[in-house]
């Protein structure tokens, strides 16, 4: 079960085996529920009852660029296939489809047309008839991009924006692509968003996101840094579950075992909670190659994983009412496994000052590039309008972002290695301008972000029943700040 808990104090270690672990003081003290309290937990067979109403929603996110008909159609086939055999079996209520087209900019090339659009919400899509009717007209695109990689990012905040996942137990995006992304920071970027910022996007409703890499003769030289992106995007934080698979050489046959794997295993996941057995174990005795094999068992885990908060949240699970111990955001014996997923609540108003003061950083960062020395002098500058202490300020007197107390208030004793606070103005100056620009769209990328975090009004949370709404405050998450 999944639980909301304070952190009363931490700090950030790093282990003998080298990884950065937080070791974190949380507590919790909950209100009494006496009708709570007097529900036992639910039996096997009431647990097997209430996940007769568990369904699956599965979107699939498809470049549809030049050279992609082949995989548009095979993936086509394999929905078809699967929608067949859930109409056999009166599951279509249970297993639901979409799909999500994309492309690039259409500033830079308007003959792309789109995009990202929306071809078949798996809210509104009635059965396999309707579903191949709405996505008949799905076609590669008849002009080329104006550069290889695509708004792959475009296309899966469509999916995860713009679809109600709220009728879901399970909910899965497949990803499925040939090229690498365009980066948030890239002009040509329709979200701003980064490879880190769309998985989180993609965690808030719940949504485990597949990437299935054509790794195609023509794109050999992109194949290594769109891999580091699909591994960051598609890492399941649920159970730290690695949801990148690679096709080598773009096989059209390898890849449609792929597809047709994935979308019968988590059609299986929902059949099984149906019929009130247990999926689990299933996939291990699965007759296929190893790779073909771990996607079938990640599927599973996953699936149970989503069962299991789907449960919870039916029963209305609850933390234990008084609670109060030290955590390691890490597995202790598998120390790569994530256990907690630290954020940091700010209010309406912090949060639109610290985007102000990011914004500020983000500006004298710019004017650095042009002039090394610019940046801490403007910085310099800007502490001083928020009223620092003028003795601190003198030139050469303090070289570290942190020294200028510009992100003190916000950052200061979180157990985070912030990549602002630690800057000083030697390393600032010895970069070159590569990396200097990869600090400037890293600072973009969450600025960006943070105008996300602002509009999104449903998941802005109320700290006690009534409270002043300019309390309320929005979980941001730790590794999201400067």
């Amino acid at each position: 079960n999944f639980y909301l808990l304070p952190v009363l104090s931490g700090e950030e270690v790093m282990t003998e085996e080298g990884f950065r672990t937080r070791i974190l003081n949380v507590a919790s003290v909950s209100k009494a529920d006496s009708a709570a309290a007097a529900t036992p937990a639910p039996s096997q067979a009431a647990a097997n009852q209430q996940l007769k109403a568990f369904s699956a929603a599965v979107v699939f996110v498809i470049d549809s660029t030049i050279s992609m008909d082949p995989y548009i159609d095979r993936t086509r086939e394999a929905i078809k296939r699967v929608y067949t055999q859930i109409e056999k079996e009166n599951l279509g209520k249970q297993v639901k489809f979409g799909l999500v087209a994309y492309r690039s900019s259409t500033k830079a090339v308007p003959g792309l047309e789109y995009v990202s659009k929306m071809y078949a919400d798996p809210n509104t899509v009635k059965d396999g008839a309707d579903f191949m009717a709405k996505v008949a007209d799905l076609k590669q695109a008849k002009v080329s991009s104006s550069e290889f990689n695509e708004d792959a990012f475009a296309g899966v905040m469509s999916a995860v924006d713009q679809i109600d996942w709220s009728a879901f137990g399970a909910r899965y995006v497949v990803l499925i692509t040939d090229a690498g992304a365009i980066d948030g920071g890239d002009k040509l970027s329709s979200t701003g968003l980064g490879a880190e910022q769309v998985k989180i996007e993609a965690s808030n409703p719940g949504v485990a996101l597949y990437t299935l890499h054509l790794k195609t003769p023509s794109g050999s030289k992109n194949h290594s840094s769109a891999e580091a992106q699909y591994r960051t995007l598609s890492n399941y934080p649920g159970t730290n579950t690695s949801l990148y698979y690679p096709v080598n050489a773009g096989d059209v046959e390898a890849f449609g075992r792929k597809v047709d794997g994935l979308a019968a295993a988590i059609t299986q996941q929902v059949r099984a909670a149906y019929m009130g057995e247990d999926a689990i174990g299933s996939a291990t005795n699965a007759k296929a190659d190893p790779t073909e094999k771990k996607m079938l068992e990640d599927a599973a885990l996953i699936g149970h994983a989503m069962q299991l908060a789907y449960l919870g949240k039916a029963n209305g699970t609850q933390v234990p009412p008084v609670f109060q111990a030290w955590i390691s955001d890490r597995d202790l014996i598998k120390q790569n496994v994530p256990t907690t997923d630290v954020r940091v609540l700010l209010t309406k108003a912090q949060l639109s000052d610290l985007s102000d003061v990011l914004k500020q950083i983000l500006d004298a960062a710019n004017e650095g590039m042009i002039s090394p020395d610019e940046m801490f002098t403007r910085l310099r500058s800007v502490a001083a309008t928020m009223g620092a202490d003028p003795n601190q300020l003198k030139q050469g007197s303090t070289t570290r972002v942190a020294d200028l107390g510009v992100l003190g208030e916000y950052l200061q004793d979180l157990p985070y290695q912030s990549e602002v606070l630690n800057l000083d103005e030697e390393t600032w100056k010895g970069w070159d301008g590569l990396a200097q620009e990869k600090f400037i769209r890293s600072l973009s990328s969450k600025l960006r972000h943070y105008q996300r975090y602002n509009a999104d009004v449903d998941r802005w949370v109320a700290l006690a029943p009534g409270s002043d709404s300019r309390d309320n405050v929005y979980p941001v998450p730790l590794e999201m700040m400067p």
